[in-house]
């Protein structure tokens, strides 16, 4: 599995908004379910979001960021997207992107740091 790599992260008040994006290797993002985790300090890292792949079309959302995140993908580009809203100070976390579901075998990015001040 080839590395991800996460940008787009920052530092915004709470109910800004952020777009972070994740470039992953063709052949392997193209037909694969993707997904967001995050990580809080002194937390363990977390589910957030997950799209299809191939000819497989749905989304799903960790109950905290359903209704303010949006993820999205463009194949084309062999990117991954996640469209974040109405920013918590609870949704500060680094963000990774990686093949939907991580093992323990998953391979990780250095993730985008996230972080909503009050």
């Amino acid at each position: 599995q080839v590395q991800p790599v996460e940008s787009g992260g920052g530092l915004v008040q709470a109910g800004g908004s952020l777009r972070p994006s994740c470039a992953f290797s063709g052949r392997i993002f193209s037909t694969n379910v993707m997904a967001w985790y995050r990580q809080a300090p002194g937390n363990q890292r977390e589910w957030v979001a997950s799209i299809g792949g191939g000819s497989w079309a749905f989304t799903d959302y960790a109950e905290p960021v359903k209704g303010r995140f949006t993820i999205s993908r463009d194949n084309a580009k062999n990117t991954m997207y996640l469209e974040m809203n109405n920013l918590k100070p609870e949704d500060t976390a680094v963000y990774y992107c990686t093949v939907y579901p991580a093992t323990r075998s998953t391979i990780w990015g250095q993730g985008t740091q996230v972080t909503v001040s009050s």
